[in-house]
């Protein structure tokens, strides 16, 4: 704008002198004209003079605006800039062991898990049965799971099983804990045997104790209560059937457990009983039968088959102890049932006696809560050590013969040891051998003869996370 100004000045000035210049005519004028004329260009050049004075203030004015308007705009304050609102959530934790683990300060938690286990080997049975033998594999476990907790004290657990080309519900349940009390509802193990509680993970042979799987120790549909303080633990709940048999079953059970399980100088040791009651339902059946101690083959040499009955009452003794490399256990149980057609209960037995110890040095077998738990190579496979080497033997026993109820389902006494290599905390090798000594089996020879015996060598690698 000041440029401006003195562009428009110029011309402004020159009109002014022309006006002075040529006002009159230009011919000599009188002495009165003359000095008339002065007075006037006197009077202009006044007026011009002034003219050009407040030019000069108005230039200085305009030239103060760029710096005013810098100054303002210094002062002012800063206008309010809009930024998105973020809201700090809770902070979460993830945690790396076998599988991840997440956690937030909320007391949310979620962790996968799972587990597979190979199985293969031989069975020897006498030729005459005519039955399949030799070599056969299976995946015996293929399980995946996810399990955690939720605030206000509750945890969750779901885990299925695709092993055998199908998918079967394992554990399902939701816990609430109070302190030193527990209360949950789902699908679990009733509290039945020592044994059973333990996981396929920790146990020191490829399959549980005979009777186990005889008197049909499953999960089962309920509710339980638990109580752990100390070295006591008390187990009780009400049960229906599993999930995969519930539709239309009218099973219904109640069962009990205790376990005292002090520590006696470096020795831990396990009592335990328990009781089990079952309403089969009216019109059932049970059937009471076993394997020859692996799971890949389908034949059963003792075998109540199918009978009427109305209930069972089941009992049991535990027995353990671990003290350094070495391991005890046994259980004891007795199965009744009521309600066969020859109107007089049936009763049959199974129990097993056990001792194991490591080879290698620092090792222990686990425990945790009333029950084995996993082992720990002092020196695992990858950090400098060979992992833990455990040797154990077994005497298995399942009794299915009740004269009195007319049912004689054979009796099975079983010789077993095993070699356990646990190369790391989630990985290990197991290779058993079994000679099963038969008597009142179910199947005879040619000669009628139902007194043998059977020879199986099972192999499991596994891996768990």
């Amino acid at each position: 704008m000041t440029g401006l100004l003195h562009m428009n000045r110029t011309p402004l000035l020159i009109s002014a002198a022309a006006v002075a210049v040529f006002s009159g005519p230009v011919h000599a004028q009188s002495a009165d004209e003359v000095e008339a004329l002065r007075a006037q260009v006197a009077q202009m050049s006044a007026q011009l003079a002034e003219l050009n004075a407040r030019l000069d203030q108005v230039e200085t004015e305009v030239d103060a605006v760029p710096e005013a308007v810098a100054v303002a705009v210094a002062a002012a304050p800063a206008p309010a800039v809009s930024h998105p609102t973020v809201t700090a959530g809770s902070a979460t934790e993830i945690s790396m062991g076998a599988a991840p683990e997440i956690e937030s300060d909320d007391g949310f938690s979620f962790k996968p898990f799972g587990r597979i286990m190979l199985d293969a080997g031989w069975t020897a049975l006498p030729g005459g049965l005519g039955l399949g033998d030799g070599f056969d594999a299976e995946a015996r476990r293929v399980r995946l799971g996810v399990q955690g907790d939720i605030p206000g004290g509750f945890g969750y657990k779901m885990e299925v099983d695709f092993a055998g080309n199908e998918v079967v519900i394992t554990d399902a349940l939701i816990e609430y804990g109070a302190g030193d009390f527990d209360i949950t509802v789902g699908q679990f193990n009733n509290f039945q045997s020592m044994e059973e509680l333990t996981s396929s993970r920790f146990t020191s042979f490829i399959e549980r104790a005979a009777f186990t799987d005889a008197f049909g120790f499953t999960r089962r549909a309920g509710v339980a209560v638990e109580y752990g303080g100390g070295n006591v633990l008390l187990q009780g709940g009400v049960f229906s059937d599993n999930l995969e048999d519930l539709p239309g079953s009218d099973r219904w059970s109640v069962d009990g457990r205790a376990v005292f399980y002090p520590e006696v100088g470096d020795t831990q040791l396990h009592f335990g009983g328990s009781l089990h009651y079952a309403e089969i339902g009216e019109g059932e059946t049970v059937r009471y039968r076993q394997r020859p101690l692996v799971h890949f083959t389908s034949n059963r040499l003792i075998n109540t088959g199918s009978f009427g009955a109305t209930s069972e009452f089941g009992a049991g003794v535990e027995l353990a102890a671990i003290k350094g490399p070495f391991h005890f256990a046994a259980e004891g149980y007795r199965q009744e049932v009521s309600g066969v057609p020859a109107m007089q209960d049936a009763v049959f037995h199974g129990g097993f006696v056990e001792a194991g110890m490591f080879l290698t040095s620092g090792d222990s077998r686990g425990y945790s809560g009333g029950r084995f738990n996993r082992t720990r190579p002092n020196t695992p496979v990858g950090e400098g050590g060979i992992g833990a080497v455990q040797l154990n033997v077994r005497y298995d026993y399942l009794e299915l013969n009740d004269a009195d109820a007319g049912i004689v389902g054979g009796t099975q006494n079983g010789f077993l040891t095993s070699l356990i290599w646990t190369m790391t905390d989630y990985t290990r090798f197991q290779i058993n051998y079994g000679r099963l000594d038969y008597s009142d089996a179910v199947l005879a020879l040619p000669s009628g003869d139902s007194d043998y015996g059977a020879d199986v060598i099972g192999m499991r690698a596994e891996i768990d996370f």
